[in-house]
């Protein structure tokens, strides 16, 4: 049986560049966007997490600091030969450990509308107005953890 390991990873590491990679081929090759060097920058203060299935990388996500009790999560994304196995739900669940251990008590994020049904059955709530984000709807979501 494969083993799905977690962990944190350094900006700019070894382990850091296939998660760019990853985020790439997931959320914005299929939009036509490509990352910019200045936005990779921008990603130095965040916590970025990834999910090895055995020595694979899987899934990967950041959590941007927004104050002393609000942390942002973004950049959700799950090899889509993985997608469906319960992968993203735990990476998720993951984030939620590490961002009360770094004593955040507010996760926010921008869930494509195509996601929203996954955020709500983990317990997270809509708020506002739908907004166009990268040409594609979505909605502000939360969950006080």
């Amino acid at each position: 049986m494969q083993q799905l390991t977690f962990s944190r990873i350094t900006h700019n590491s070894p382990e850091y560049f296939p998660t760019v990679l990853l985020r790439y081929a997931v959320l914005r090759k299929p939009l036509g966007l490509v990352f910019t060097s200045e936005q990779l920058s921008e990603e130095h203060n965040e916590i970025h997490l990834r999910g090895l299935l055995d020595s694979t990388l899987v899934c990967c996500l950041q959590l941007r600091p927004i104050d002393n009790h609000t942390v942002q999560m973004r950049q959700v994304a799950v090899d889509e030969s993985y997608q469906s196995k319960g992968i993203g739900r735990a990476l998720v669940e993951y984030c939620e450990q590490v961002a009360r251990d770094e004593q955040f008590t507010e996760i926010i994020l921008h869930a494509r509308e195509t996601a929203v049904a996954f955020y709500l059955k983990l317990g997270y709530e809509v708020y506002g107005e739908p907004f166009i984000e990268v040409g594609i709807p979505h909605r502000n979501m939360r969950k006080f953890i």
